[in-house]
């Protein structure tokens, strides 16, 4: 082996500066950034992964640093302000003794209506480029509640006692509701209500007001206008009718056609009421008296609203672990795997890759002969379907291993996913090959080695995905001979409408 080969040209089962003293043990430093309709902050933290078979799970997880809050800034014309943001992450870098080249991994997301803005995209990749290696940018209303699921510690809760617990998250835009059992969301809903969405300075002269602001008012009798007012009243009506929808939407199996039209994702089935309720998000702070001052919008009242609600209902009212942090302490936390160290990386340059639509063919692996023409047919099923057959991106591309690893299953398998991704390789992108078992570096090696493919090669194991998920994978850990591999949901509504954006 040559040593440019051995120094970055080619890795399998092994990498320069891997330690045998340390391989079963990863210790990572991340960063969760969360930019929400109603605040931003971000949340450091310190994970120890630790092996077990062929892969790595997270096995501790210490925040050593949070965030000051920062209401989310606004432009004149209703954007995002990208520079104080940024302005703010610096700052929140500096506060917290952090170099953003020693993170390993992370996310950045962009919640609530936060996410509708039209420059949310463009922020979201400037600061994934800017706050750190390897920070993924991740946004969407279902990876959102179960971020807050996780990091508000309802679903920790459900495996410490038992029970069905559901987490309320009610944010500036959004509220989410996840139900969780055995670890485990087992059902969740997002409907569009939320403290900001409308806000008044003191004297009640309305500063912005989003479109559910609007629908709200108009259904207690008067139209919120720019620059108008909104008088105590008015607030109390508004609150009203926005505590009937959520309180509706998290124990009615059927729905009213005006609460169905504000989910942003399916009703939950509401089959049984759960043995406890959290509350996590800003509205939280109010709920457990954690916040007494006013931010000019709609929060103490909708705390005080549904409160009342949930202790008429009957069911226990439990702490979360996080209130205003869970979804950014989710977004840290419960992102990352990962790989096994059985891997194959060529060139090494290759890393990091970001934002890679996941592609999971249905690929006929049983048996002792494989069929590379079926292979090649399933692979390009699977990349129609998600309108990714004509090439313009690199894909990663998960298959489950069935049977032997004889040289010629591995060669047919090899050249089969090579035809049927025929676009890719031509357009020059990376072979990026995701196994569920502990055969990556067999597979890598073969493609590039025995099948002479020419294009780089990452083929990595020990990571779990589904379709419609995105992937980054980062730069390979020195100790370990693994790569992080961040998991998300990059779904960018195109609309400010209320209600699913299909």
């Amino acid at each position: 082996m040559s040593d440019e080969e051995f120094q970055g040209g080619r890795v399998f089962f092994s990498n320069v500066r891997r330690s045998l003293e340390e391989e079963d043990e990863i210790r990572l430093v991340s960063v969760g950034v969360d930019i929400g309709s109603s605040t931003s902050h971000l949340v450091f933290s310190r994970l120890l992964l630790e092996r077990l078979d062929n892969r790595y799970v997270v096995s501790k997880r210490e925040v050593f640093h949070e965030s000051d809050v920062l209401l989310t800034p606004y432009t004149d014309d209703m954007m995002i302000d990208a520079q104080k943001l940024g302005a703010f992450i610096d700052l929140q870098y500096e506060a917290a003794g952090i170099d953003p080249s020693t993170i390993d991994t992370g996310a950045l997301i962009l919640t609530g209506v936060a996410v509708r803005r039209a420059n949310a995209r463009a922020i979201g990749e400037l600061f994934a480029a800017q706050a750190g290696k390897f920070v993924s940018v991740s946004a969407g209303d279902g990876l959102e509640t179960t971020l807050a699921a996780f990091g508000s510690g309802a679903s920790a809760r459900s495996i410490r006692e038992r029970n069905r617990v559901m987490n309320i998250d009610i944010g500036g835009g959004t509220s989410k509701i996840a139900v969780c059992e055995g670890g485990e969301v087992v059902d969740m809903t997002a409907i569009d209500v939320g403290a900001r969405i409308v806000s008044f300075d003191s004297d009640g002269k309305v500063l912005r007001v989003e479109e559910a602001g609007r629908r709200f008012a108009k259904e207690a009798g008067f139209d919120l206008v720019l620059g108008g007012t909104i008088t105590e009243e008015q607030r109390g009506a508004m609150v009203e009718r926005m505590a009937d929808r959520l309180f509706e939407a998290i124990t009615a199996k059927g729905l009213r056609p005006e609460t169905a039209a504000l989910l942003r994702l399916d009703a939950l089935r509401n089959e049984r009421a759960p043995d406890c309720v959290t509350f996590s998000g800003g509205v939280s702070e109010y709920v457990y008296g954690l916040q007494s001052k006013g931010f000019g919008d709609l929060g103490p009242r909708l705390a005080r609203a549904m409160l009342t609600r949930v202790q008429a209902w009957g069911v226990k009212l439990e702490k979360p672990d996080q209130s205003i942090r869970a979804t950014v302490v989710g977004a840290s936390q419960y992102t990352v795997q990962v790989s096994g160290s059985t891997i194959f990386v060529a060139p090494m340059e290759t890393l990091p890759l970001r934002n890679m639509p996941v592609v999971v063919p249905d690929l006929p692996l049983e048996g002792d002969d494989l069929d590379q023409t079926a292979i090649a047919d399933a692979v390009r099923q699977a990349l129609r379907r998600l309108d990714l057959h004509e090439g313009e991106q690199a894909v990663a591309l998960c298959y489950r291993w069935q049977g032997s690893a004889m040289f010629r299953r591995l060669d047919d398998f090899c050249k089969g996913v090579f035809a049927g991704l025929s676009k890719h390789m031509q357009n020059g992108h990376p072979l990026v090959l995701v196994g569920d078992g502990d055969i990556g570096g067999l597979v890598g090696i073969h493609a590039r080695e025995e099948a002479k493919f020419p294009n780089p090669v990452v083929s990595i194991d020990g990571i779990e995905l589904k379709e419609f998920d995105f992937i980054d994978i980062g730069a390979m850990l020195e100790t370990s001979g693994a790569v992080p591999v961040v998991i998300k949901s990059l779904v960018f509504p195109t609309t400010a409408a209320l209600g699913r954006v299909e």
